[in-house]
């Protein structure tokens, strides 16, 4: 099997995060997360880009976890706490990028593919994609404490308890009807439909859209909480406001520029 590769195009104003290793379901490699970091850094430093769209190669998975196989040298518990530090480098760099995100799910999103998935801003699925984190058979490790709240503001601390404790899969439509999927889409009509909602997100404001991504962030990190003056002094001595508000008495729609 190969290392893999998480690759980054772009199609108008919306990026592209391709998941790269099919013959391992996606399993993501260590090179695969730094490129993946590596990737939401370029992004971030890039105002053009109004969508990012996260999507596994192949049909059967968006990301089956971390490649189990790397693992064989961890003989302490000090690479356990260093590997779960590592590992909220690479979340939170998807969490806060700046503009939206929309996971494409198709097939398995399992362990560090839930926790990606679920750190992006929409998830929409094929209606047999599964959702999971069998630790507790496979690896017998644990999560760190926010990858646990993620999952729980996501899917519910029930649910998240039951998929721990009995390694159950969580199905497309359990996850849509619980919120965690906003969408289940046929197959063949994905690519369209996906192509729809970037559209859509490019037309709205970015900043109004990032402050507003941050802040439900913020309120999940209890450290952060309280903290929004940047966000509100952000929006409202943006361009974008003051020309947002030229538009909407004027009856025309506005040009936003995300600045």
């Amino acid at each position: 099997m190969t290392s893999g590769r998480v690759t980054l195009t772009r199609t108008g104003t919306t990026a592209h995060l391709l998941f790269d290793r099919p013959e391992a379901r996606n399993a993501l490699t260590w090179d695969m997360y730094e490129q993946l970091h590596a990737h939401c850094q370029t992004l971030n430093a890039d105002e053009s880009v109004r969508c990012a769209v996260l999507r596994g190669a192949g049909e059967q998975a968006f990301i089956a976890g971390t490649d189990i196989a790397q693992f064989l040298d961890f003989k302490t518990p000090e690479q356990g706490l260093q590997y779960e530090a590592q590992g909220e480098k690479y979340i939170a760099a998807v969490e806060t990028l700046r503009m939206p995100t929309i996971a494409v799910v198709q097939g398995w999103a399992i362990g560090g593919g839930l926790a990606i998935a679920g750190v992006c801003d929409l998830r929409v699925a094929t209606p047999d994609s599964r959702f999971g984190m069998p630790i507790a058979r496979t690896l017998g490790n644990c999560l760190s404490n926010r990858n646990y709240a993620r999952l729980a503001a996501g899917l519910g601390a029930a649910r998240v308890k039951r998929m721990l404790m009995l390694a159950d899969m969580i199905g497309a439509q359990e996850a849509l009807e619980c919120g965690f999927v906003s969408e289940l889409i046929v197959a063949d009509q994905l690519d369209a439909r996906v192509e729809e909602l970037t559209k859509r997100i490019a037309e709205h404001a970015p900043l109004s859209m990032w402050a507003g991504k941050e802040s439900l962030r913020r309120l999940a990190h209890e450290e952060d909480a309280g903290k929004d003056d940047d966000l509100i002094a952000r929006c409202y001595g943006s361009q974008d406001f003051h020309a947002g508000v030229a538009a909407f008495v004027d009856k025309r729609r506005a040009n936003w520029e995300g600045r």
